[in-house]
């Protein structure tokens, strides 16, 4: 049975959603590469980045052919979708697009985020919408290594030394009012729910929940305490960190159109 248009629509805005969060954490992550504390780590942030850019091919080349199935002209591509965009556009989570700061800043922004990708993609791969449901499988192979990496750089690095310790609990505080939108469901979310393609966010919660508290013990890092959410991105609104992010990935697009290697 042929989808409704205004299913077609969620699941586009749902695609984006997930596309644009990979792009604009990859692109962070990216900014590593060549400044990392050591080898090793510039080696392996440069293939986190890689994965989600992968991932985002994926995820924007869906929203670029659901599109095609009402808009005139046809769907944009994933490239369109990613360097054609202004950033009221974009869906992304405010979390991904906080500048990295330190490498116990990134660390702590990556983990907060593995743990609901990790949690977002075990849920998807049942999704009703193949599609999906597909991408999901290949990408939750490369994101469980992701959160796997995360998790223990943040537990060796808050069970550290003192130095380690404090940066990894002021980068937790810094960065924990952005976590309250990872949860926050709007229309698209409860369309997604209703037509079996994307899960309930409470039950991604108690998952998520569940992985910080452990690792958090394990690091001897305090759960910061809730309060005020930060949110927006979903509906995009951004903050003033994505216009610089967009500016230096769309450059070359947008000063030589069309530009092909």
């Amino acid at each position: 049975m042929a989808r409704a248009a205004t299913d077609d629509t969620a699941l586009f805005e749902y695609a984006l959603r997930l596309g644009d969060n990979c792009l604009i954490l990859g692109h962070r992550v990216s900014e590593w590469c060549g400044h990392s504390p050591v080898l090793e780590e510039d080696i392996a942030l440069a293939n986190v980045a890689l994965d989600l850019i992968g991932q985002t091919q994926l995820w924007l080349g869906l929203a670029g052919e659901i599109e095609g199935q009402w808009r005139e002209g046809g769907g944009r591509s994933a490239d369109d979708l990613a360097f054609l965009r202004d950033a009221g556009a974009f869906r992304n989570l405010l979390l991904v697009e906080q500048p990295n700061g330190d490498f116990g800043k990134t660390l702590a922004r990556q983990f907060l985020f593995d743990a609901w990708h990790n949690a977002m993609l075990g849920a998807l791969q049942g999704s009703a919408d193949k599609r999906a449901a597909e991408i999901a499988e290949k990408a939750a192979k490369e994101v469980a290594y992701h959160l796997n990496r995360s998790r223990d750089l943040v537990v060796r690095l808050g069970d550290g030394t003192a130095e380690s310790h404090s940066r990894m609990q002021r980068a937790l505080d810094d960065l924990w009012f952005y976590t309250g939108e990872l949860f926050l469901a709007d229309e698209v979310d409860a369309a997604m729910l209703a037509a079996g393609i994307g899960p309930d966010l409470d039950d991604i919660r108690a998952q998520w929940d569940a992985e910080i508290d452990r690792t958090l013990k394990q690091a001897t890092l305090r759960r910061p305490d809730s309060g005020h959410v930060q949110k927006g991105g979903k509906r995009g609104v951004h903050s003033e960190h994505l216009g610089y992010v967009l500016a230096e990935m769309q450059f070359l697009q947008r000063a030589y159109p069309g530009a092909r290697w």
